[in-house]
């Protein structure tokens, strides 16, 4: 397969794989804290990518293992816990929209930080994603008027963390190859992400039938949609653009979208148009 079919390969296989990952992690937290999902989450996908790619660290250079450490922070660790606590408060559905806010967060940082420079369709872009995450923030705090809808802040928080990752590998891990960046990363955090896990309730909670459900479908999103999915992630920034490999956040909506009607969400209209409108805004941003 030639890299042109390669790269729109990766983008849907990657659309398929994270648009699953927002159900896996409503169906973890059932049984598990928001906090042990993320732990676990990063802990069974290091284990995995260990075993896997282990050989593949000694091809990181020691100037290299301090980009490692920050795009592990801000690619992976940051967003594991931060998604898994706003899925508390906010529809699996709701969430994966806001990721799409990614594309204009990885402009914006580029432009700013990496001399990208803007174009006025992009600028208005940017505004047009702000007003539909505005729309779909107010509509959900009519339509759930009882909950904490603010907890949206960590998901928009989390996009400019993986904006940041996404510079960070584009710009000082180029020569580097997929499968050594995500072992890296994993191996940087097995340890932090095993210590919060131990100062939780875990083990009294491993017990319980309900948290071993919860459990498997963690290890599942550790292995398939945080491991796996980072590799080819990784390998799509390389051979593409950090654009052009964020824009997986478009299609994503549409896969969590069907999964949430299966577990009986349903966005209302107003939702619908505030999810259209992002859209609209990540293409006008992310569009040569």
């Amino acid at each position: 397969m030639d890299a042109k079919r390669l790269k729109w390969f990766y983008l849907l296989l990657l659309s398929l794989i994270w648009g699953s990952s927002f159900i896996l992690i409503k169906i973890g937290l059932i049984g598990l804290t928001a906090i042990q999902v993320g732990s676990l989450r990063i802990i069974f996908a290091a284990v995995f990518l260990l075993i896997i790619g282990f050989s593949s660290l000694k091809k990181i250079s020691r100037r290299q293992w301090k980009f490692i450490a920050l795009t592990s922070v801000f690619g992976t660790f940051i967003p594991a816990f931060f998604f898994a606590i706003a899925e508390t408060r906010v529809d699996s559905s709701i969430v994966a929209i806001m990721n799409s806010l990614t594309p204009l967060n990885t402009l914006i940082l580029g432009a700013i930080a990496f001399g990208i420079q803007f174009q006025k369709r992009q600028i208005l872009g940017v505004f047009v994603g702000f007003v539909g995450c505005l729309l779909l923030v107010l509509s959900d705090a009519m339509t759930h008027s009882g909950q904490d809808y603010y907890y949206v802040v960590l998901v928009v928080i989390a996009t400019i963390c993986y904006a940041i990752n996404v510079n960070l590998i584009k710009r000082y891990l180029s020569d580097l190859n997929s499968l050594s960046i995500t072992t890296g990363n994993f191996a940087v955090l097995l340890v932090p992400a095993l210590i919060i896990l131990s100062t939780t309730d875990f083990t009294q909670r491993v017990s319980l039938e309900v948290s071993q459900h919860s459990i498997l479908f963690v290890l599942v999103l550790g292995v398939l949609g945080t491991g796996i999915a980072n590799v080819v992630f990784f390998k799509l920034i390389q051979m593409s653009s950090p654009v052009f490999a964020t824009s997986v956040t478009y299609l994503i909506p549409i896969v969590a979208f069907f999964w949430g009607l299966l577990d009986n969400e349903m966005l209302t209209p107003i939702q619908f148009f505030g999810a259209f409108i992002i859209l609209i805004g990540v293409y006008l941003s992310a569009k040569k």
